[in-house]
């Protein structure tokens, strides 16, 4: 393996793991892409990588997020066994399926993570409410510092909330992305939370999940240590940037480049389901 590919590799990790504290989607929307189109690395092995990219992002930017009041812990905790549960079906799921329809399927996760980034620059800070059963004893504070002010808010539909996991964490397992995809726009949206404490939670919820996932992978040889060490320190250097930025910036900018890059990779990962590429 030469400097210049693991130069790639660290590259790889802090541009996924800045973009993904910062999201609260974790990295593996960027890390299994880069891989498996860019570096050739096949997508089991590149999801495996991934999911060990997407711990060290919690583990990075949760850290900060906590010590900051932004991530609502009892709230992580409380969701972290459905995704578990669906962090293991995913991976169970994914290691005997063949490449071809993984990256379909995870075109077809970009694509919505495309429709829902948009969504969220629109209302990013709304806190939407309703009026079924709020859990109080998950409500939460913190300290919004672009807009230099406390938040409250109280967390509602926990029971749809919990079933959504389930499927955060079965997506989680099955690509290697982390499951913040889905699990930010249901605390957002479904669930009343201020997107600074759903993407801050999800950051901490990631890495639960990724952890029993990981495991599958490495059973089956997908987890190559050579290639996670490089990945993993970019991943941590730039969850500790990215959790960082996000305290201090709206992102509306970043957010729409966000999501064109996501569209274009989005689209080849569909086309390479065909056997097409865009990429030499």
């Amino acid at each position: 393996m030469s400097y210049l590919f693991l130069l790639k590799l660290l590259s790889v990790g802090f541009t996924a793991g800045t973009l993904g504290s910062m999201l609260g989607i974790g990295g593996g929307v960027f890390v299994v892409p880069l891989l498996s189109l860019l570096l050739g690395v096949p997508i089991h092995t590149a999801i495996g990588t991934s999911i060990v990219a997407v711990v060290a992002t919690s583990v990075g930017g949760a850290s900060i997020y906590v010590k900051k009041g932004l991530a609502n812990v009892r709230l992580g905790m409380t969701l972290a066994t459905a995704t578990t549960i669906g962090g293991i079906t995913g991976g169970i799921l994914a290691v005997n399926l063949r490449p071809q329809p993984l990256y379909a399927i995870f075109g077809i996760v970009l694509f919505y993570t495309c429709y829902w980034m948009g969504k969220r620059s629109r209302s990013e800070d709304l806190s939407l409410q309703f009026p079924d059963n709020p859990h109080d004893s998950l409500a939460a504070t913190y300290y919004d510092e672009s807009l230099q002010a406390s938040v409250q808010y109280r967390v509602n539909s926990l029971p749809l909330g919990m079933l959504a996991a389930v499927l955060a964490g079965n997506t989680s397992g099955l690509l290697g992305i982390g499951g913040g995809t889905v699990n930010v726009p249901i605390m957002h949206l479904l669930m009343g939370i201020p997107i600074k404490s759903a993407v801050a939670t999800s950051n901490f919820l990631i890495g639960i999940t990724g952890v029993a996932s990981a495991f599958i992978y490495y059973a089956r040889g997908y987890v190559k240590p050579l290639l996670v060490a490089p990945t993993v320190i970019g991943v941590l250097l730039g969850a500790q940037l990215g959790s960082r930025l996000a305290q201090r910036t709206k992102g509306t900018v970043l957010k729409r480049i966000f999501t064109i890059i996501l569209f274009f990779i989005a689209a080849q990962m569909i086309l390479k389901a065909f056997h097409i590429s865009l990429i030499p």
